[in-house]
């Protein structure tokens, strides 16, 4: 549970709060393949990944387009689902066997409304995600391809050698031949 753990942590949620969540959590484990979230469903609830890494898409024509991969400490959830308690639009698949710590997002929104640290935690956690989502956002509209997949490299280079290099090209919005081309270029 170390990886949740830290990123439950890094939020500012104090070792007390942190003590009243723990038992709420629920480990699962699931196989590489599965897919945790499909498009089109509202999702109830919210993943910590504690071990594997998992691809978020949506399929346009015939063709999937990546928009997030992550993996130890990242959340999953539906952000449709979640806020606005509607059926979401992203599939999320597990790229490798996974380890994920489970809970309902009726226990955190109870959390919510009922203690303000915990409020304050799922402020922060929104915020967090907003920022990463704009950053990645700007940076592609920007950067070139090569500078968007060295930014990649940099913040990510564990993911690099866990992943399809087909999804790190949908992911960073070129073609598979273009990420082999800057591949190539770099080394």
């Amino acid at each position: 549970m170390e990886n949740t753990i830290k990123k439950i942590l890094a939020l500012g949620l104090r070792e007390e709060s942190l003590a009243k969540l723990l038992p709420l959590l629920e480990k699962v484990t699931f196989q590489k393949g599965h897919m945790l979230f499909k498009a089109g469903r509202i999702e109830r609830s919210v993943y910590f990944i504690e071990q594997g890494i998992a691809r978020a898409f949506c399929y346009k024509e015939d063709k999937e387009i990546n928009f997030w991969i992550g993996s130890e400490s990242n959340i999953l959830l539906s952000y449709n689902s979640f806020f606005l308690n509607k059926a979401g639009y992203e599939n999320i698949e597990l790229l490798e066997n996974a380890v994920l710590y489970k809970v309902s997002d009726s226990v955190l929104m109870d959390l919510y409304q009922t203690d303000l640290e915990f409020a304050n935690w799922g402020r922060k956690l929104a915020e967090s995600e907003l920022i990463k989502l704009e950053e990645s956002f700007i940076s592609r509209q920007f950067k070139t391809a090569k500078e968007c997949y060295e930014d990649f490299i940099r913040s990510s280079p564990d993911i690099l050698q866990r992943v399809q290099l087909g999804h790190i090209a949908s992911y960073l919005g070129i073609s598979q031949v273009t990420l082999s081309r800057i591949r190539a270029e770099i080394k």
